[in-house]
């Protein structure tokens, strides 16, 4: 399928591994020229150097978009070569561990500032350009956590419940200028490290010994949804690169679900 994505730009934040990563590969294979985001310049200009052996287009930012100054850096960069036409607000953090006797206020402040305050820090930068050329896609990267938090991660729920707020209220700020605001709410995402802790955990629960064996138990026990699976990042990137197109322009203000159908209980 065409996504009529060639000669767009897209900046994807926290896209130097895990989800981001694959975003910025599946958007490049699509035609997009992406911009790569990160702290660390030689994972970033790692995964920039294999999307343009793999034939797309790619440069880099880095700047730690949890500071004004750090956002400023990357926005600074990722406009060097041209307009971007496309935020991805993926980088994010949590902290399986978390819980509400643990967790203190400054904590609770920190995971709100890197994962809502910064991405707020990139609309503000980037999306006042998308309404003076009349174009434009925001897409925040939520987890369903933020509409079936568990007692576990509060902070974390909270962030996540922010920011498909927040995907709203700019599709309202921005009607009728052509750009779309929108959020996917992703089940959970089977990245390596995230594969290393489950086998790990599976072990000690005695769910069996490799991967194929545990998934059923972790989906189970941990996150029941009617898919039967841990979504892979291939799911999710998938979601955007539609969502960031043409072909979305009708789609506006509301959060996907990309969760495989994920129960309550």
């Amino acid at each position: 399928m065409n996504l009529q994505l060639e000669g767009k730009r897209a900046l994807i934040t926290g896209s130097s591994a895990g989800l981001g990563k694959e975003i910025a590969e599946q958007l490049a294979a699509e035609g997009t020229s992406v911009v790569v985001h990160g702290r660390d310049e030689a994972r970033a200009e790692a995964v920039a150097k294999a999307i343009r052996e793999a034939g797309g287009a790619a440069t880099v930012a880095i700047g730690d978009i949890s500071t004004d100054a750090g956002a400023d850096e990357a926005v600074t960069a990722a406009l060097a070569e041209g307009p971007v036409d496309v935020l991805v607000n993926n980088a994010g953090v949590y902290d399986p561990a978390a819980n509400w006797a643990g967790t203190s206020s400054a904590e609770w402040a920190d995971i709100y500032n890197v994962n809502v305050i910064a991405g707020v820090r990139m609309i503000q930068r980037l999306v006042p350009g998308m309404r003076e050329r009349g174009w434009g896609r925001v897409i925040q990267i939520s987890s369903v956590t933020g509409h079936l938090p568990q007692a576990g991660q509060p902070h974390y729920a909270a962030s996540n419940a922010a920011r498909n707020n927040l995907a709203a209220s700019l599709a309202r700020e921005l009607a009728h200028t052509g750009v779309t605001s929108n959020a996917v709410a992703a089940g959970g995402i089977l990245v390596a490290a995230t594969q290393r802790m489950l086998t790990d955990l599976g072990k000690e629960n005695g769910w069996g010994d490799s991967w194929d064996e545990i998934e059923p138990h972790v989906v189970s026990n941990l996150a029941p949804n009617d898919s039967g699976r841990i979504g892979r990042p291939r799911d999710y990137a998938g979601m955007v690169a539609y969502l960031a197109g043409p072909g979305a322009g009708y789609i506006n203000g509301t959060t996907l679900h990309v969760d495989g159908g994920w129960r309550d209980a």
